[in-house]
This record gives structure tokens, sequence and C-alpha cells, in this order.
């Protein structure tokens, strides 16, 4: 019996299948499977225009079997079968796809459900086998053909008996080891789970004989004596996979509940979605999709565990389990799935991310997702703010990432809390409310709504009558600046120099009170020489005698979320401390000055220096001394 070799192309790729090309060895069941299926696919659309074929759609099935002595797994079916040139063609070489040319041969339309390169996926067998044994009859053939081979050193082809047509792939596994358990696929219930993981949605029955065990009958005598039963193993066959995807079911067919319980139980969530849409696309991509928005953040979403991702399918066969190309990261919350008969599968499934189709439909799936969103905020808010809640902070740093980039797609679906009753208004609210003679979106920022509605700054702004946003995320000032402006309309912080709401009266009128008083500003700043660029009288305060603002692009916020990260370099604010011209504490320096102590006069300013620090929620360098100091002014 003649040892024929592989062609070279297939003996390459044989040796990366033996060295796992694919991450998880089990996936050579969904391989071995997904060949099956194409072969009855093949035979079924045959059965359509051939009487002589005699089966009908019920008749087809794929099967498993499993040989814990002789340490085999088996995987048949009655499909279209093979001859023995086929054997040769497609396990001897990948340089033909048989699925390919059986569609070209009959002229079949795209959605025709051929699932890909017969040669291709059976080579990953090799990953678990140490043998691997093809016994297959043709449709219309009277012959039976048995291929075999144990690897790169070749293959045999013999004529065998087979009574029925179709295809049996034996495999002969590995023994154990200490990293593998290979005779772990001969468990029926890891068969069972791998079958409902990767093959769930074959379109083809996929059986088993299952052993289950129950209760032997008792006599009367020993039931009255109360004796425990003995139990009796019996075999049933058992249909592994449920058949009919529920994403190509019609939604006229579905239910609410129906939805809901697929969510829970494929994606392991105790709590229902907060929202799901069924997807059937048609055009530029070809997919149905199932996408959830759940109703909590993961316990690791904010973390650098979480894995972002949705399961894809090509043709009802899990390809990849979390598929991170199909989503953006400031999507990266939404779950699901999606079913694509345009991806092939073949050995570039475990690199889809160059796959053309594949970010067409990204882009599809993403323009979904975004259109849900507003239709959720328009049409159901407090589900929406619910939703916010727990997931928004990743979709303020969607605005801040790749350089403001995806801002026009996201700054419509931000929400931010208001002064006007500290409720969540997006920025369309907030610029519609304007008053016409506000020029600017004002906000404010700090580590909660109690803190910044009282800070010092917001005075003047909110005496104007005009509405603030509260930014309390480290990540909210970033992402604001990023947008730069809204519908024309600047934002401008409450610490900002100029708010543009002083009268030219009112600025004069400031101008000649910092004249008079330049030389006591100047010793004040000369006071708190490398702490502060330079100190003014504030034109924002009301009541309260002092606050710090800053200039330039860095503010007193940003300092302090950019110090606070892990790194080496630390940034400073131009920072400038502002004193209320109108409080009493004005007329107690000017006293101090005119009484020429300057000594008392350095230590005013750095009492109002920590002072404005603690209001801004910035550590004081010396709380000793600042205590020291508010006990000798005193």
């Amino acid at each position: 019996m003649e040892t024929k070799q592989f062609k070279a192309e297939s003996k390459k790729l044989l040796d990366m299948m033996i060295h796992s090309i694919y991450t998880h060895k089990e996936i050579f069941l969904r391989e071995l499977i997904s060949n099956a299926s194409d072969a009855i696919d093949k035979l079924y659309f045959k059965s359509l225009t051939d009487d002589q074929v005699g089966l009908g759609k019920d008749d087809f099935a794929i099967w498993i079997s499993a040989d814990r002595e002789g340490n085999r797994l088996k995987i048949s079916d009655n499909g279209i079968g093979m001859t023995a040139e086929e054997l040769e063609a497609h396990l001897g070489t990948i340089a033909e796809s048989g699925s390919l040319k059986f569609k070209s041969e009959n002229k079949l339309e795209e959605d025709n459900q051929i699932i890909g390169q017969f040669g291709v996926g059976f080579y990953s067998a090799f990953m678990v086998a140490k043998k691997v044994t093809v016994i297959s009859k043709a449709y219309g053939s009277d012959k039976a053909y048995q291929w075999e081979s144990e690897g790169v050193d070749g293959y045999t082809i013999t004529e065998t008996n087979k009574k029925s047509v179709g295809t049996d792939i034996i495999l002969e596994l590995l023994p154990d080891s200490e990293d593998e358990d290979y005779s772990g696929f001969l468990d029926q219930y890891k068969l069972k789970s791998l079958v409902k993981k990767y093959s769930d949605y074959i379109r083809f029955p996929i059986k088993m004989e299952v052993t289950h065990s129950r209760p032997k009958e008792q006599s009367e005598e020993d039931k009255e004596a109360g004796k425990t039963p003995e139990y009796e193993e019996y075999l049933e066959i058992e249909t592994l996979n449920s058949m009919v995807p529920l994403w190509k079911k019609n939604k006229s067919e579905l239910k609410e509940e129906d939805y809901k319980h697929f969510y829970t139980e494929k994606f392991f969530d105790y709590n229902e979605p907060l929202k799901y849409s069924h997807v059937k696309n048609e055009g530029a991509a070809n997919y149905n999709a199932l996408l959830y928005i759940p109703s909590k953040a993961p316990y690791d979403y904010y973390s650098k565990e979480y894995e972002k991702g949705l399961q894809l399918y090509s043709n009802g066969v899990l390809i990849m389990d979390k598929c991170a190309d199909l989503l953006p990261d400031y999507f990266s919350f939404v779950k699901g799935l999606v079913d694509s008969e345009d991806l092939s599968l073949n050995i570039s499934r475990e690199m889809l991310q160059h796959d053309r189709q594949l970010k067409i439909i990204a882009k599809s799936i993403e323009k979904t997702i975004s259109s849900e969103l507003k239709k959720m905020l328009k049409n159901e808010r407090e589900k929406y703010e619910e939703f916010w809640k727990a997931f928004g902070l990743q979709m303020k740093y969607g605005i801040y990432s790749d350089y403001g980039m995806n801002k026009e797609k996201l700054q419509d679906l931000l929400l931010f809390t208001s002064s006007n009753d500290n409720k969540l208004v997006t920025l369309d609210e907030y610029v519609t409310g304007m008053r016409e003679e506000q020029k600017y979106i004002y906000y404010a920022t700090g580590e909660s709504i109690a803190r910044i509605s009282q800070l010092p700054q917001t005075e003047l702004v909110k005496d104007n009558g005009f509405e603030i946003l509260y930014l309390t995320d480290n990540i909210d000032e970033f992402a604001v600046k990023s947008i730069g402006k809204y519908k024309d309309k600047e934002f401008k912080s409450v610490s900002s120099d100029d708010l543009g709401l002083e009268s030219p009266e009112k600025k004069e009128e400031l101008k000649a009170k910092e004249e008079a008083a330049s030389g006591m500003l100047d010793e004040l700043a000369k006071a708190l020489d490398g702490k502060v660029t330079k100190v003014v009288l504030s034109q924002r305060l009301k009541t309260h005698p002092v606050c710090l603002t800053s200039e330039g692009e860095i503010s007193l916020e940003m300092e302090k979320v950019l110090n606070s990260m892990p790194t080496d370099q630390k940034v400073h604010a131009q920072r400038i401390l502002e004193i209320n011209p109108d409080h009493e504490i004005f007329g107690k320096l000017n006293s101090v000055k005119e009484s020429g102590d300057g000594d008392k006069l350095g230590k005013y300013a750095r009492l109002l220096y920590d002072q404005a620090l603690l209001i801004e929620g910035i550590s004081i360098e010396n709380p000793v001394e600042f205590s020291n100091l508010i006990c000798e002014l005193m």
C-alpha cells in the first residue's frame, strides 16, 4: 500500500496545525462538524432536484460517538461523501476548495448555506489525534474509500466497505500529558458543552448516544423495607444542538421574554438587559445581529481585565467568542453576537481583524448602536439616565481618546449635571435653554456636586442667572476641552480669567481699585513666590473673600488629575490668587500694608492661599503652619 505525500502547502499547514495554530485545541470539533454540515448541505441541495437521493431534510444528521476503551472519537454524517479522487483533492492538498467549486458548478447564490473549505478545517484534527481515518462513500458511487494518516509523513487511500452514503471521521486521540487532557474529549458532558458552545446553530441535528442512570424497579418488600434503590445505566439518543438561531427567526415570532431569556442564559448575567436590538442587515454587509445593553456594568468593566467584543458566527458556526474588532472602545459595554454568511470559514478565521467584510459590518454595527442610544435618549429618558450612570464614563473617554476624532459621534449622547435643580441635561438642552445674552457654556469642576455648588467661582455666573454644568469625573474637563465648541458656543470654566459677564464700567472700576492696591498686591505675590503667578482683585467673587483660578491650558482640576497618575512628570497650572475687593478682608490687608508690617502681610498671604487651596479640595503643604497662623492672626 503506497504512502502518498502531502503537497507542500498542505504539509506546511498540517505542521502548523499539529503545533496549534489555533488558540484552543477544542475547536477541532467545531471544524469537523462544520465540514459534516457542509457535506450534508451539498446532498440536501441535490435532493431538491434529484429524487434518487431518497432523503428529505429531516433525514439528515451528524453523529458523534466516543469510545473510551479504544481512545477514539468518531464524527459521522450522511452527506454527499467523497470519491477517492475527492479525498485526494480535498485532504491531500489545500489548493482547491471543494465548497467553492461546488458553488461555482451549481451556480449557487451567495446566501446558499455552504460553509467553507473542507480541507483547511479538517487538518485541525491533528491537534488532538495521533491518527486520523476518514471512511467515505460518495453519492452515486458503489465504492467506498478510506483515507488514513498519522501526520506530516503522508497518507494512504484504500478501497473499503461502507453501506451508506456519507463520511466517518475517526480520531485516535493523543495520550494525555501534564499539559493536555486529550481523553477529556471523550467525556459526554464535555462534548455536549462544546457542541452547545460552537455549533449550537448548525441547521442539521447533531446527535449522540448519552448515558443516563435511573433507579431499578424495586420489589414491594424492598419498598416497604425502605431500601435505597439500585441504579442502572441506559442509553438515550440526544440532539445536542438547537439548530434554529434566535437571531434568524422573524421578529414577529419572538416575544420580549425570548430576547431577555436568551441574554441572561447566553451571557451569564443575572440582570435582565436594559435594551436589546434585533438586526437583519442586507446590502454592503449581510448579517444578523442581537445587540444588548446591560442594565449594570460588570464588576471589572473599568479595569484592564475587561474584554470587549461580540460573539462572531458564520452561518451559525461560532468563529470567535469575543471579536473586539466589531466594537469601538466607547461602545465596549454592548454584548451580543453577529452572524454573517459573508465571512469565510478558513485558516484566517483567527485573524479576522484583517477581513474587509468584518470592517464593513463593524461600521454598520456602530451606527446601529448609536441610533438605538439616541432613540432611548429621546423616547425613554429615565432608562437612558440609568444607562448613563453605568456606562457614561466610557463615552466620555471616547470623546477624549484619539484626539477628539469621535466627538461628532458622541457629543449628543453626553449627559452632565446642571446647576438647575441638579438634573441631568444634554449639551443640546443646555444650549437651547441659554439666554440670548449668554456667550458661553459655563462649567465648574470638582469632586462632588455638593462641593462644586459651594465654589466661590460660581457666584458671578449664578448671580447672572446662567446655568452651569457640574463636572465631577476626572475625564470630564478633558472631554469638554476636546469638544471645544458645541453649536458655535465655546465652553468656559467658571475659573477662567474672563467670564464675559462684566460690563465695561465694572471693569474700569476694578482696574482703578487694582492700580490703587498694586503695591499691596505685589507684596502678596512676592510672599507667595513660586506658588502663584500673580495676585489680583476678583471680578467674580461676591460673598467669599478669596479663590484660586488659573490661566493657560492646564486648569487646577486637570493638574490634580494628571498628577495623580503614576508618572514621574508633574504638571503645574498657572495659579492666580483672587481677592474680593468688596470683602472686609480686603480692608484688613490694606491696613496691614499701611502699617508697614511686611512680615504680617506675608502671613496673611500664606493663610489666604492655603484657604483657597482647601476650597479647591487641594491638600495644603503645611497644616501645622496654617493652624498656627489662624491662631496668631485672630
